[in-house]
This record gives C-alpha cells, sequence and structure tokens, in this order.
C-alpha cells in the first residue's frame, strides 16, 4: 500500500498454514483458508493436533489483523486521500462482514471439541473465557451494525482531520494552534483558544448527528445480545471480568475526593502566579510564571534522537528497540493539514512489529506522547516470541500501564530535550498532567455511563448531563460568555466516538504506572526488570497477574489512590520553583 511510510514487511515466522502470497482484500482467496481450518479442527485427534490447529487459526487471524491495520493507518495518515478512504472502508464493508460469522463458527468449534479439555488449563484459562464471552455475544445481526458503526467512526475523524483556521495570516491545524496556549501573551492565548474552540463548534450539528447515530446502533447491538442497556454489554464484551460498572462509580468518588483537592489547590496557586483574578480556558497550559514555553525540539528528527537517547539510556535493548523502528519507518510523528487526531501505536501482526502515529507540533506534550507510544510498541516487541496470537496483545488496562509507565520512567533523562532547569520544570508540567488527567477522565467515563444508560435521551438532556460533570469534576475555570463552547466540549474526545467505554482503562492503568514509579525511586533496576517481565506476559495471565508481575496491585479505590497523590504532592513540591 503506497501511501504506508514503510514498506513490505516479512513475516515474523514462516508462514506455516498461509500460502506465500494472498490478496487479504479478496474474499473469494481468504473463504478456503477458513474452510479448511474447519474441516482441519474436526480432524484434529491428539493434543499436538489441537494445539498446532490453534496456532493455525492464529496465523489466518494475525495476517488479517496487520492487512487491516495497515489500511487503516494509511487512511488515518492521509485522511483527505480518496484511495486510502476507499480501501479502508472497502475492507470494512467487504471483508470484515464475512470474517465474523467464519471466526464465531471456529470460536464455537473450539468450545465444543472434546480435546479442549486435555490442553494444559493454565496455559488457555485466560483464552478459554474470552472465547466463552466472544460466542455468548455474537448476533448475526450486529455484523452490519458494527460495519456501520466503523464507518462512522471514520466520518469523525476525516472531519476532524480537516479542520483548520486562518491565524495571522497562515493555515494551522487544530493541534497546530494548540502551542500557542503556552504564549506568555495572554491576549494572544485567548486569541488562538477562541478560534481553534469556535471552528470546531462550527461543525457542532454534524458531530452531533455522528453521535446521535452511533448510539442509536449501540444501542441496537445491545439489545439484540439480550442487554438491557449498551453500557452492561460494553462491559461485558470487553471481557471486564475484574471490575464492574459499580466500581467505576466508586473511582469516579475517590478521583473527586482525593484528586480533585489538589487540582484546585494548583489552579488556585496559578491565578495567583498568573495575577489574574479567575482562570480562563486559555490559562490552563502557559506556565504559571509566564515563562516562554518549553520548546524541547526544532524538528522531528530531533524528536527521534532525543526520544532514542532516553530509551537508550534507560535500557539499552529499548534504544536498539526504537532504532529498529526508525529504520524501518515504522513512526510518522509530525502534524500535517488531513492527518486523524490523537496518537495511537497499532500493532503489525504477522511482522510483529509496531506502528507509532503522533501529530507533533514542538511542545512538550509531544515528548510524553513519543514516550506513551513507545511504551506501547516496547509491549508489542516484548511479545515477539509468543507464538499464541491472542496472548500477543494485553486487557487495555495494563497496555497503558505499559506506556504511563515508560512516560514516568523516561522522565528521569529529560535533559535529553532540555538544559537541567527546564528538565526540572518538565517534569513537573508532567505531573500537573497526571493529576489534572484523572478529574477528566472520570468526566469522561462518567459521561458515558449516563448516555448508555439513558436510552432516548435528548440532546438537551445530553447537554445537562455534560454540564453537570463538568461543575462536578470542572475545578476552577470561569466559562462565562463561553457556555456553547463548553457544553460541547465532548465532542474533542475521540475515544467517546470510536470507543465507547474505553477511557476509564487510563485512569486504572495511571495507578499502575504510578505504582511502578514508586518502585523505581527506591530500586530502579528491579522496577525496571519486573515492568519488562509483565510487558513478556502479553495477555497470557488475568489481569491482576499482570498488574502483581510489575509489582503493582490492581485497585482503585480512595485507600489506594491517596498514597499515590501523596507522592506527587511531595516530588510537585520539591520540584517547586518558588
Amino acid at each position: 500500500m503506497s501511501l504506508l511510510p514503510f514498506g513490505n514487511l516479512p513475516s515474523y515466522r514462516a508462514r506455516k498454514f498461509l500460502p506465500p502470497t494472498l490478496d487479504f482484500g479478496d474474499w473469494s482467496q481468504i473463504e478456503p483458508l477458513f474452510d479448511r481450518l474447519d474441516r482441519e479442527c474436526g480432524e484434529a485427534r491428539t493434543v499436538e493436533d489441537f494445539e498446532r490447529w490453534l496456532l493455525d487459526w492464529g496465523e489466518v487471524s494475525a495476517a488479517l489483523d496487520q492487512e487491516s491495520s495497515c489500511r487503516y493507518i494509511a487512511m488515518t495518515c492521509h485522511t483527505d486521500d480518496e484511495s486510502a478512504k476507499e480501501a479502508y472502508l472497502k475492507f470494512v464493508e467487504e471483508i470484515e462482514p464475512q470474517l465474523k460469522p467464519r471466526q464465531f463458527q471456529l470460536a464455537n468449534r473450539y468450545l465444543a471439541h472434546p480435546l479442549r479439555q486435555s490442553v494444559p488449563r493454565r496455559r488457555y484459562e485466560v483464552f478459554d473465557r474470552e472465547t466463552e464471552v466472544e460466542v455468548e455475544l455474537y448476533r448475526d445481526d450486529n455484523v452490519p451494525l458494527e460495519t456501520e458503526e466503523t464507518k462512522l467512526g471514520q466520518q469523525y475523524q476525516e472531519l476532524i482531520g480537516s479542520l483548520t483556521v486562518q491565524f495571522r495570516g497562515e493555515e494551522k491545524t487544530l493541534p497546530q494552534m494548540a502551542r500557542y496556549l503556552e504564549e506568555p501573551d495572554r491576549a494572544l492565548r485567548q486569541e488562538a483558544w477562541e478560534l481553534s474552540a469556535r471552528r470546531r463548534l462550527q461543525e457542532k450539528a454534524k458531530l452531533d448527528e455522528i453521535f446521535d447515530q452511533l448510539t442509536r446502533l449501540r444501542e441496537r447491538i445491545g439489545a439484540n445480545a439480550g442487554f438491557s442497556n449498551y453500557r452492561d454489554y460494553a462491559f461485558r464484551s470487553k471481557c471486564r471480568f475484574d471490575y464492574s460498572p459499580a466500581d467505576c462509580l466508586d473511582f469516579h468518588e475517590a478521583v473527586e475526593k482525593e484528586v480533585l483537592p489538589i487540582v484546585r489547590d494548583l489552579q488556585s496557586s496559578r491565578c495567583e502566579q498568573l495575577g489574574i483574578e479567575s482562570l480562563r480556558p486559555w490559562d490552563s497550559e502557559v506556565d504559571p510564571r509566564n515563562r516562554a514555553p518549553l520548546h524541547p525540539f526544532g524538528n522531528i528528527a530531533e524528536l527521534t534522537s532525543r526520544s532514542h537517547e532516553i530509551f537508550s539510556k534507560l535500557d539499552p535493548e529499548l534504544g536498539a528497540d526504537f532504532q529498529k523502528m526508525r529504520d524501518l519507518k515504522l513512526l510518522d510523528l509530525e502534524n500535517r493539514k488531513g492527518k486523524a487526531p490523537g496518537g495511537y501505536q497499532s500493532t503489525l501482526n504477522e511482522a510483529r512489529l509496531p506502528f507509532i502515529f503522533m501529530n507533533a507540533v514542538g511542545v512538550q506534550r509531544d515528548v510524553e506522547t513519543v514516550l506513551h507510544e513507545g511504551g506501547h510498541a516496547f509491549h508489542a516487541l516484548a511479545t515477539q516470541e509468543e507464538d499464541f496470537y491472542s496472548y500477543r496483545h494485553a486487557p487495555i488496562e495494563f497496555c497503558e500501564v505499559a506506556s504511563m509507565s515508560m512516560e514516568l520512567l523516561g522522565n528521569e533523562h529529560l535533559e535529553q530535550f532540555y538544559r537541567p532547569g527546564e528538565a526540572q520544570r518538565a517534569r513537573r508540567v508532567h505531573l500537573v498532567g497526571i493529576v489534572k488527567f484523572f478529574p477528566w477522565m472520570a468526566t469522561v467515563d462518567a459521561f458515558q455511563h449516563w448516555i448508555y444508560t439513558h436510552e432516548g435521551h435528548s440532546a438537551a438532556e445530553r447537554t445537562a448531563a455534560w454540564l453537570g460533570l463538568m461543575k462536578r469534576f470542572g475545578g476552577l475555570t470561569n466559562w462565562i460568555s463561553y457556555e456553547e463552547i463548553r457544553a460541547s466540549l465532548w465532542h474533542r474526545q475521540l475515544h467517546i466516538f470510536l470507543e465507547p467505554f474505553y477511557y476509564v482503562e487510563y485512569g486504572i492503568a495511571q495507578l499502575g504506572a504510578l505504582q511502578v514509579w514508586a518502585n523505581a525511586r527506591r530500586n530502579r533496576a528491579e522496577a525496571l526488570r519486573a515492568y519488562r517481565t509483565a510487558l513478556s506476559l502479553g495477555g497470557s495471565r488475568p489481569l491482576p497477574e499482570l498488574f502483581q508481575a510489575a509489582g503493582c496491585v490492581l485497585n482503585f479505590k480512595a485507600d489506594a489512590i491517596r498514597p499515590l497523590m501523596q507522592l506527587i504532592r511531595e516530588d510537585l513540591a520539591r520540584l517547586s520553583d518558588d
């Protein structure tokens, strides 16, 4: 696919089941593979045969997953390219709807096979329970609905990726405008913020319509599977065996109790330092002492080379892994017009290699993002030797431990980007960002709980629910004269559109990452060893065991959050330049 930054990548393992060449965009070439898998499952007579069949099934799934990933990468890198869009939608519309019933058929064959009880129980227990959920939830009627859901998500990304403004004689993307929010000139910040916010607000009707269609589809998907609301369906489909919706609501309360007071203290101090009467939306990113913005790099080459130095100082093997990604062109880091928003790491599952996508514009947040996505990439590389396809993917709650821990561990070496005093300032910015994140996470997650337990709600009711949560978790920011923008602020959070209920994982994982960081303060070598050991487990063990392997405890109640917030308070005081 010519629009991909990387070329053809060889399979990590030589194909044993698949033919050397195959057009994964042609169902007539794919279908015989599933016919053969179905037949050979019935022919398995020994445990060895049965486990070989599971590996063959995984080989097919990995190759198809990589094809899907490549088309998604090309589309998000070039949302304004019709050929990339058409190739992605062709796979979504013509291949995925055919795949789902065939994968369901094989999952059924696995669960019903007499040899299933003879394979090593510990080895397959995670796969067993997740396959049971897959079979339990599958409905033929949901396949076309899920296709429509994916297509609507593409529309959202295309729309958001197209947004630009004219700022002082130049066309700028909205991510490029974000850097001006760090400028000491308050009038400039306000101008930049208003321009971006109003540009996004111009698309309010379109974004609301996309979301209304998404919620209606999701409600039907949940109902078809026998659930009274989509929230309960989503929790089951995400295999959340270790916590419930009620636990998430408790988490929100814990954030309100243990984190929000710190946020408000920081905001109050910011007002005092800036010499302003109240904190406005354009005042939250500027340095509280009105210093010039941190400028970690001037171009993408500097971002990649200095990030490489950080990874190398943490561990030479991590540095070598990142260099390999550079050599294979598995990075697309720079923001440009027509590029989808946000950042992600996508695993190319047949090559068993990671790809990093982000929108760097030259700010400290870009450094945090490359460290974050680098953690995901190292997670993917740590599982390369795992031949069982399903176990090369960990639960999202632990995937984010991998990434957020790397942010905190990498911060030890920020002198690669800054002079010592600026590095200390950048560390403080990062910790403040962690504190500020928790209330936003609670807002986004609680909003989704409300949305999907209030079927048939009106746009006005949804807005009221959002504003109620903004009041509960929003801190001290003064939104007078910008109420309409505040009411639509959730439009900028792509997870609400693309990945419903995928956001609380960040909060859970951040608590794990803070524990890794705390462990590193006591014994850096041991903490890094445990971290890397846990990454190598992939998804082969239940979530609490993955946390335990990394030296953490899966606990997001108030008593678990409190000591971590105290550690952050102490570090913020240490990093203060009062």
